[in-house]
């Protein structure tokens, strides 16, 4: 059956705190349904651009500008998942009864059908992305991808009903206020990120955590310290993965495993005690042993709903997602790579050790506190280090920590280093010769001089079209 918001929201008074890509569809839909809108953001009207022109022809009230956070009145307010659901303005409207969600909170708490959610520091995006190409490819239910990945999904919920199945990627920042469940839990990995926002550690495994509670199935990655300790405490059946095989007979409470073997990526099943081959590693498209890892996850969240032809087929035909080891080019023989996505030192190590020729590398961007030791590690171990050229705001902390590893001299690598995205790009691009690469991993965020990844990678991918 499908779900019908409109008796929810009409004429009732709804602030969106945010007009960014969660809550612009959210407007569209509630001003549809007949609510009565408020927008709040920080950005004056000239910087909101066409969304405020779009907004105010919806009718929607914009409060702009330093006061954006002054006392809110309405029925609900929804939060854009950059807020901190423990502003001040939120915990006092919330002692005033109003209801405080967000976009995916809700949508989590109405879907009408499976929901497979993915989180996870790294991963998480290719991971969800073949989710739903399996499950598409399965054919048996019609297919919603999204979340932190794509687009949201609320402004979908009326086209749903339980002949669907959806693969959403949630971010910690969702995640901080989702109470509802989703179907199947996957959690890829928990290492150090959004530290500038979250309080710590604790916090930032905390609202990753969140995704397990009240789940039908849990998939995890046993090779991550935290999935391990956190399968402690799940209350539901726990489908393990990792990158190499798993000795499930020293596991109690778990459904199976998904893991590489004799080629293959086989599955073991707890209550047939027999393993069965899933996917031949020859025929995964994409490279690398991390994205090995990412359909060991998929075929752990999708084996109740796809078949293992499915899985194959996908995993012969699948090319990866933008802005992921994307190859814009090939120019003087020198191969150029788009995989701005890589906002941590791990999923840089991962994209290098996908590649097997001399890599040029530009890292650095925004600051999220993290430590940049992991990549130091990465940079200085992987033998196809070539040049590596540092950019944007940690620019000076990842510099720190390349000169004082202690394996940077005997490593060989060019350490150059040019503030301004573009040089830093055309000055990678003139180090490299022909058979090597020109990788854009930065290991970083992209807000100190971009609006997200995917405008850093297509700014990239615009700068090497000019070489």
């Amino acid at each position: 059956m499908k779900v019908d918001l409109s008796p929810i929201f009409s004429e009732k008074k709804v602030i969106l705190l945010g007009a960014g890509v969660s809550n612009m569809p959210l407007a569209r839909m509630l001003s549809d349904m007949g609510a009565e809108i408020e927008v709040r953001d920080k950005k004056s009207l000239e910087e909101m651009g066409e969304r405020a022109d779009e907004l105010i022809s919806m009718g929607a009230e914009l409060i702009l500008g330093e006061s954006y956070l002054s006392e809110m009145n309405g029925d609900f307010v929804f939060r854009s998942p950059g807020f901190r659901p423990d502003l001040p303005v939120l915990e006092d409207a919330r002692a005033r009864n109003i209801c405080v969600t967000g976009e995916m909170e809700m949508f989590i708490e109405k879907a009408p059908c499976p929901v497979i959610g993915i989180t996870g520091s790294d991963g998480k995006s290719t991971t969800t992305t073949l989710v739903s190409k399996i499950l598409e490819e399965e054919g048996k239910k019609r297919v919603f991808l999204g979340g932190n990945i794509g687009e949201p999904l609320l402004h979908r919920i009326g086209d749903m009903d339980g002949d669907c199945i959806v693969a959403a990627e949630l971010s910690s920042f969702q995640l901080m206020t989702v109470s509802s469940p989703v179907t199947v839990a996957v959690i890829k990995n928990v290492t150090p990120n959004h530290l500038n926002w979250h309080t710590g550690m604790d916090e930032y495994i905390e609202a990753k955590a969140r995704i397990l509670k009240g789940a039908q199935r849990a998939v995890l990655n046993y090779d991550d310290a935290v999935c391990r300790d956190l399968a402690s405490s799940c209350e539901c059946p726990v489908m393990w993965f990792s990158r190499s095989p798993i000795p499930m007979d020293t596991l109690s409470r778990c459904e199976g495993g998904v893991y590489p073997k004799d080629g293959y990526l086989v599955m073991y099943l707890s209550e047939r005690g027999t393993e069965e081959r899933m996917i031949p590693l020859s025929e995964i498209l994409l490279p690398g042993e991390h994205n090995i890892e990412n359909y060991a996850t998929a075929i752990a969240a999708t084996y109740t709903y796809a078949s293992r032809e499915a899985m194959c087929r996908v995993a012969s035909t699948f090319g990866g997602v933008k802005h992921r080891l994307e190859l814009v080019r090939v120019k003087n023989g020198i191969r150029f790579y788009n995989s701005s996505i890589d906002s941590s030192p791990t999923r840089t190590a991962a994209a290098i050790s996908a590649l097997t020729c001399p890599i040029n590398i530009i890292c650095g961007g925004y600051d999220k506190n993290i430590p940049f030791e992991p990549l130091a590690d990465a940079l200085t171990s992987c033998r196809y280090i070539k040049t590596v050229v540092l950019t944007g705001a940690t620019l000076e902390k990842i510099k720190t920590a390349i000169l004082s590893h202690p394996d940077f001299q005997a490593s060989g690598i060019t350490l150059l280093e040019d503030r301004d995205f573009e040089g830093a790009v055309r000055l990678c691009a003139s180090a490299a010769e022909s058979g090597d690469c020109v990788l854009l991993s930065p290991a970083c965020a992209s807000f100190d001089a971009f609006q997200n990844f995917e405008v850093r990678g297509e700014a990239f991918k615009a700068i090497v079209e000019t070489l």
